[in-house]
């Protein structure tokens, strides 16, 4: 299976293609992100925009289909971060894929961002125990804890809003804080950003396919909305 992740859920979007071999079994252990079992995804192609950048989301994604010698037809699948994260890029992505699936019947996968940036922890040779901290504006940041081991990642803390306070505090008990502006607040911490690599790989493991409508953000306030008031009614003369 051919899969094309689009990760723009941080300053550092990304598109990947990703040949997902047969042999790659599911996750299904609780709390498990990912294990090595079985043999590995292979990367095709990558095309990352840096921070501050200003590429298209649809050059990144023809950049990493040209990578790859690929054209979009023969791709299967199509693997978004949810985030939480920047919630214009993941709509971007969200819209991308479900017009995608409008014009061809491919496979859709959302997948949380915060498990890629765990899995990519791994990846660059982190491990013991990673709080992934993302701001989420408004004074407040999503944590979420995991356990980093050579063969798995497995979430011990699921994700949640928290206080500056709160995290500090989850920091001074040990492990590693990490993300994508971790520094702005933990200068020992890990700079980390979700990849649209290692999404792929993540979503290799995936058979949870979801029609478009079902591709929601990862966004843990409640929506509310405010009633606007009634039209003023201008006295005549």
């Amino acid at each position: 299976m051919k899969i094309l992740a689009i990760e723009f859920s941080s300053t550092q979007r990304s598109a990947a293609v990703v040949d997902s071999r047969t042999g790659v079994p599911p996750v299904s252990d609780e709390g498990v992100v990912f294990s090595k079992t079985g043999e590995t995804p292979v990367l095709l192609s990558e095309a990352v925009q840096t921070s501050g950048g200003h590429t298209l989301a649809f050059a990144l994604i023809e950049d990493a289909l040209r990578q790859a010698k690929m054209e979009r037809e023969e791709i299967d699948c199509l693997a978004v971060g949810l985030g939480p994260g920047s919630y214009t890029g993941i709509r971007m992505a969200i819209s991308i894929a479900q017009g995608w699936q409008l014009a061809k019947a491919v496979r859709l996968l959302g997948v949380s961002s915060v498990d890629v940036l765990a899995l990519h922890a791994q990846l660059e040779g982190v491990r013991g125990q990673v709080h992934l901290v993302i701001d989420a504006q408004r004074k407040e940041f999503y944590l979420a804890t995991y356990e980093i081991t050579e063969a798995e990642v497995r979430e011990t803390e699921p994700l949640r809003l928290a206080s500056l306070a709160e995290v500090q505090a989850r920091a001074q008990t040990g492990g590693c804080p990490a993300g994508p502006e971790v520094h702005e607040w933990f200068p020992e911490g890990r700079v980390l950003f979700p990849r649209a690599s290692t999404l792929g790989r993540l979503a290799a493991t995936k058979t949870n396919f979801v029609s478009g409508d079902k591709l929601e953000p990862i966004y843990l306030r409640p929506t509310r909305f405010v009633k606007a008031p009634p039209p003023r009614v201008l006295p005549t003369f």
